[in-house]
């Protein structure tokens, strides 16, 4: 067996088993590829694949727990690869971060400020997602790492590190009759229109299910992608705005005033998501510090190749 072999089967299931579109991205012929693999089956002396004829149509039980195998042994490839190339070339290469809309727009443009300071020839791009694109983006090996508002599930392969805290606050106009109550509850809250941030974009279910554990269903006039909607929507006097502390970046006017919420839905945790067994480069090291302080390189190689998650301060 050989590691063209094992390329092919990965990039088959990728292609949804579709060999010609294997072959095509990795350069080479279909014919090529369909007798690579057939070749690894009789050397295994099983079948990798379920077949219709001549077309791959699934994975059969064994071909998933070799898949799982191949993925891994890929994976610790690339991974020597970057290590020779990390000693060749210590401060360039290409970085990519998958993050959630709220992240890229009030959490990254400081980091990355910092982080381009520091490493001027290194490539960075940032892509867009929700949460769960945006785990499906590192598994996939789209991305290197990222960045969301709230754990995700179902997915084996990753793991979470703690970044920056964030809360909810209240905003309101500053003659509104909530304002003269500092410490707001559910039920007040749940008296007006509530204004909040779209639910695929940082854990805003969590925030409705708090309302029905109190039997509480709040109108939800409008869920916004960004701040300054729901900032526009408060001054017109339609709603009270439920947003991160996080997007507050800019001093607010006297027209508006925010009021924590720590007490009503408690604190939270941004998450960085990595891949397990990811080779962690220097600059994507410097980036992971840049997002949470409080980790060291040790704690975050520990948690990459022993499969857990590091558990948040």
């Amino acid at each position: 067996m050989n590691l063209h072999q094992f390329r092919f089967v990965r990039e088959a299931v990728r292609q949804n088993y579709n060999l010609t579109e294997a072959a095509k991205a990795l350069a080479t012929s279909q014919p090529g590829v369909s007798k690579a693999i057939i070749e690894l089956e009789d050397e295994l002396g099983v079948d990798i694949f379920r077949r219709h004829g001549k077309r791959v149509r699934s994975l059969t039980e064994p071909g998933r727990a070799i898949l799982i195998s191949v993925e891994k042994i890929l994976q610790e490839i690339d991974n020597i690869k970057r290590v020779g190339k990390e000693y060749t070339e210590q401060d360039q290469g290409k970085l990519v971060i998958a993050a959630v809309q709220a992240h890229i727009r009030y959490t990254l443009p400081p980091i990355v400020t910092e982080f381009k300071k520091k490493f001027p020839r290194v490539l960075l791009s940032i892509l867009p997602g929700t949460p769960s694109q945006v785990a499906e983006m590192v598994e996939s090996e789209q991305a290197d790492l990222g960045l969301i508002a709230e754990a995700v599930t179902g997915h084996q392969e990753l793991n979470l590190l703690p970044s920056l805290p964030w809360h909810y606050v209240a905003l309101l106009p500053s003659h509104h009759p909530l304002t003269a109550n500092e410490r707001l509850t559910l039920a007040e809250l749940a008296n007006y229109p509530l204004i909040i941030y779209d639910t695929a974009g940082a854990g805003h279910t969590k925030l409705v299910q708090t309302f029905a554990l109190q039997s509480l269903t709040p109108e939800i006039l409008l869920r916004a992608i960004d701040a300054d909607t729901i900032k526009t929507y408060v001054e017109l006097g339609l709603g009270v705005g439920i947003m991160p502390n996080i997007t507050l970046d800019t001093p607010l006017n006297g027209t508006l005033r925010a009021l924590p919420l720590e007490h009503v839905f408690g604190n939270h945790l941004t998450h960085i998501v990595l891949k397990q067994g990811t080779y962690l480069r220097r600059y994507m090291n410097a980036l992971i510090e840049l997002l949470s302080p409080s980790l060291n390189r040790k704690e975050i190689e520990q948690t990459l190749h022993e499969g857990y998650a590091i558990d948040a301060p």
